[in-house]
């Protein structure tokens, strides 16, 4: 009985694994915007997959980030600190020699203010105990502009317009 209950129960720990978790989120106006859509973060193993949508943004670049909190409180998103960086390093592009745990790059958007982002990668976690790769509690910020991957500390990306407590 004790093995047929441990092998069920191993059996159930794999299934829930292999499915992942996933959660949604609203991505919030801010800064006198009507940015709007969605947040889309799945873990998998030790993968976590973010998928963005997010409308009713100007044409263009615009950059994205996660900051320190997850607090869209202010009017303008800046109750989201500072952009999320564990290991104390300099801005720049993700998977350059220095980059900031939140440095997650550009999006495009069309001419109808549409844009979508899909981005992979093992250095986050959604509510693991590894505080250096968590990002639930954090914050994620859509800016007015384009991210230049050069300028210290926040690439030079804008005002924020779209808000998303990752909880």
């Amino acid at each position: 009985m004790k093995v047929q209950t441990l092998a069920l129960l191993a059996g159930y720990a794999l299934f829930a694994v292999s499915c992942g978790t996933t959660n949604t989120y609203q991505i919030l106006s801010k800064s006198n915007t009507q940015t709007g859509g969605t947040a889309k973060f799945t873990q998998k193993g030790d993968e976590v997959i973010m998928k963005l949508d997010v409308t009713n943004l100007t044409p263009g670049i615009h950059a994205v980030h996660i900051h320190e909190k997850g607090d869209c409180s202010a009017a303008d998103g800046t109750s989201t600190g500072g952009h999320w960086n564990p290991a104390k390093d300099d801005h720049g592009k993700w998977g350059a020699e220095h980059f900031h745990m939140g440095d997650i790059g550009n999006l495009i958007a069309d001419q109808n203010g549409v844009a979508t982002l899909t981005f992979k990668t093992n250095k986050w976690c959604l509510g693991c105990a590894d505080e250096s790769k968590n990002i639930i509690g954090k914050g994620m910020i859509v800016h007015a502009a384009a991210d230049d991957f050069h300028t210290q500390p926040t690439g030079n990306a804008g005002g924020r317009v779209g808000c998303i407590e990752i909880k």
